[in-house]
């Protein structure tokens, strides 16, 4: 497949586009900076250094992709719209080439959901709620715009995510969250969100994806 992947120069971005690489396919990384990129020069890997919330600057990137992959995110718990301005710009340039297929990495921790455990439900997610509360309202507010495109979409949402070495092993909800599943290496999540590409199962879904 021809992929295209926002946030590419990130730490789970950089799995994404190892990964992707690694099964054959081929790649355009949109980053700022291409210097952030720790992924070597290959054949199949195209970097276009682009600002994300500029909808012109990113067309050509994701026009002739069959699926777009958005790993963009924020660090700091302060107050932001960089999840919700990204997707707001990658949705108007997808809408004027045509591109139907995106996958955006969201958030567990910012939903209650029937899948949760007791402890889950009422002890951990509250807490994760009042600490990342800008980061989930930007999260969700980016959520919503996807939600109201009429692309085939597919919104990830992983729980605490780790730096370990991938093990291939991970679960999967569709629309209800993984039960104890409380983190995720990004290694596994960039293979799982690799695997949902082609599955019709999950367009116009919810995916909870963790160990």
């Amino acid at each position: 497949m021809k992929l295209t992947i926002f946030g590419a120069s990130g730490r789970t971005g950089t799995h994404l586009v190892r990964q992707a690489l690694e099964r054959g396919h081929r790649v355009t990384a949109v980053v700022r900076d291409p210097a952030r990129l720790d992924v070597p020069a290959h054949e199949r890997l195209h970097v276009v250094t682009a600002d994300v919330m500029d909808p012109a600057a990113i067309t050509t990137a994701v026009g002739e992709a069959d699926a777009v992959v958005s790993a963009l995110g924020h660090r700091d718990t302060g107050p932001t719209t960089v999840c919700q301005d990204g997707a707001r710009s990658i949705l108007e340039a997808m809408a004027k080439t045509g591109a139907r297929r995106f996958l955006m990495v969201s958030a567990a921790g910012m939903v209650t959901d029937p899948g949760d455990g007791p402890l889950t439900r009422y002890v951990a997610k509250p807490i994760l709620q009042r600490l990342l509360r800008h980061g989930f309202a930007d999260m969700g507010r980016a959520e919503e715009a996807v939600r109201g495109s009429d692309l085939d979409w597919t919104i990830v949402r992983p729980p605490r995510l780790i730096d370990k070495k991938g093990t291939g092993r991970y679960r999967t909800g569709i629309d209800r969250s993984v039960r104890g599943g409380v983190q995720i290496s990004r290694a596994d999540l960039a293979t799982g969100i690799l695997t949902l590409i082609p599955e019709d199962s999950a367009v116009r879904r919810h995916v909870w994806i963790a160990h």
